[in-house]
């Protein structure tokens, strides 16, 4: 049996963000990593030489002590990318954000003006409270936009996401996330004329090699401080005591590992660490961990013998006749992506469930799928373009917030807050969907509360919405948590996906 310092379930962003903080103040841990490479989602694949992401992760923040770690980790392996993107909508391709010229002439003069005559009543019927109080998606968008700009820039995408109706998904959730959602300025001042709605960035960060290439690195750095990261690792028993872990068991192969630590820091999905631990939590805690739902995904890598396509870093298929929702090209992240410059990647993100039609498909059909859709949708792929092709699946990679998903949560986090040693980060730790640095900062906290310090983990992020229309004050003033205050009930969810990227 080894003892150390502190175990961390997960080889993530958050997992090796909490090891990597650690050591630096001569901390010891060790992190065990079911897959064969560390990253999570943030990982970075290789086919053939070819490499690309699960998702486009770019490295932008706000949050300094995680752009400080960046640095540090990464330094000059970084690239500067000018962003580009746009959204593809009944067959043609609109400005992201959006352009009023743009806008007008795929719309048309009609077709605008209804919208427009759409928001105008709607904000109407609002102002002589001829409205109830909204209590789907669907409705809280309606009458705030309108019924055509809801159905013509929110809802085929947002149900190709999640699989969910519009009218089935909660408006609190709507209200969180669209209230500040770049989107939602964009559209408001293409079609509307306000000169209020602040600019996305216009360019990022990201690591030459892909996202991977800094957890990678993160690894060895962590590893040659003498704390290592065991791969091919599944963590199958997590053992307490009253108010303590005392012990982790997981097997490595033919190998069976006994942990035993001072301190435990978790990033695997909370639903599933619940029902390893040993003895079970009571049955209303199991009970909340099987309500909680999740996203799968995959993506189709195709090799396509173009030297050049769209200029965009990705874009957005808002279009149902499609069942694609994103499409990367990982030639316009980092050139060094693709190894043969006369060749493009493209990847093809498809939102799915485990065990529905997508998910069930075979490679080989995958590829065709995907080979099919990227030629309907006329971005200069021809037939016989598509030379290779390979898929990758993500379970949970998104955590769904449906109108249950808050009280299961919360039973979760009033449960995890008994263990005087155990602390639960990262998106799929906290089910939350959020960024990549806001995940990071969950597990730097965790980290600092191990090191002496007092911060409730549950508090950060609970007012998120996108961090890029925000100034530096603004997202200070937000972000920051507060030291030594129990964590409060969520009046609202934390962000959903919208048509915006997600690092």
């Amino acid at each position: 049996m080894n003892h150390h310092s502190t175990v961390i379930i997960g080889a993530g962003p958050a997992g090796l963000t909490a090891a990597y903080e650690l050591q630096k103040h001569n901390v010891q841990s060790v992190v065990l990593e079911q897959a064969d490479r560390v990253g999570g989602i943030s990982r970075t694949e290789t086919y053939k030489d070819y490499r690309f992401d699960i998702g486009g992760h770019r490295f932008f923040t706000k949050v300094e002590e995680v752009n400080t770690l960046w640095q540090e980790i990464l330094g000059d392996e970084f690239i500067r990318v000018p962003r580009l993107s746009r959204i593809y909508y009944d067959g043609k391709f609109y400005d992201y954000p959006l352009t009023l010229i743009t806008t007008i002439t795929n719309l048309g003069l009609s077709r605008s003006g209804l919208i427009l005559f759409s928001y105008l009543i709607a904000k109407l019927k609002k102002y002589l409270n001829l409205t109830s109080e909204a209590e789907t998606f669907e409705e809280w968008v309606t009458d705030c936009f309108g019924k055509r700009l809801y159905q013509t820039f929110f809802k085929t995408y947002t149900e190709k996401v999640w699989g969910i109706p519009c009218n089935q998904i909660r408006a609190d959730w709507a209200a969180q996330r669209i209230k500040d959602m770049s989107l939602k300025r964009a559209v408001v001042n293409a079609l509307f004329g306000s000169q209020n709605a602040k600019s996305l960035i216009k360019e990022f960060d990201y690591p030459r090699l892909g996202p991977g290439m800094m957890w990678e690195r993160c690894q060895e750095i962590v590893e040659a401080q003498g704390s290592p990261v065991y791969l091919n690792t599944k963590v199958v028993r997590v053992e307490r005591e009253g108010r303590r872990i005392t012990r982790v068991i997981a097997e490595q192969g033919n190998e069976t590992l006994e942990l035993t630590g001072d301190h435990f820091i978790n990033s695997m999905p909370i639903a599933a660490l619940v029902h390893k631990l040993n003895p079970l939590p009571p049955e209303e805690v199991l009970a909340a961990a099987r309500g909680l739902k999740y996203r799968d995904f995959l993506i189709v890598s195709l090799i396509v013998n173009r030297d050049r396509l769209f200029p965009d870093n990705w874009l957005y298929i808002h279009s149902p006749d499609f069942r694609v929702g994103r499409i990367q090209n990982f030639k316009n992240w980092s050139p060094a992506m693709v190894p043969d410059p006369s060749k493009t990647c493209l990847g093809m993100e498809y939102f799915c469930s485990e065990g529905d039609d997508l998910w069930e498909m075979s490679e080989a059909e995958l590829v065709e799928l995907a080979t099919q859709e990227i030629i309907g949708l006329d971005l200069g792929v021809k037939p016989g373009d598509v030379e290779d092709g390979c898929v990758i699946r993500q379970r949970k990679a998104y955590p769904v917030y449906d109108g249950e998903y808050r009280q299961h949560l919360q039973v979760l986090q009033d449960y995890m807050m008994t263990f005087d040693n155990l602390q639960t980060v990262g998106r799929n730790g906290m089910h939350r969907y959020n960024n990549q640095d806001h995940s990071m900062l969950t597990a730097l906290l965790a980290a600092k509360n191990i090191l002496g310090e007092d911060h409730d983990l549950w508090n950060v992020n609970v007012e998120r919405s996108y961090q890029e229309n925000f100034t530096d004050e603004e997202w200070n003033r937000r972000q920051r948590p507060q030291q030594s205050k129990p964590a409060p009930t969520q009046s609202v969810p934390p962000s959903a996906p919208s048509t915006e990227m997600s690092s």
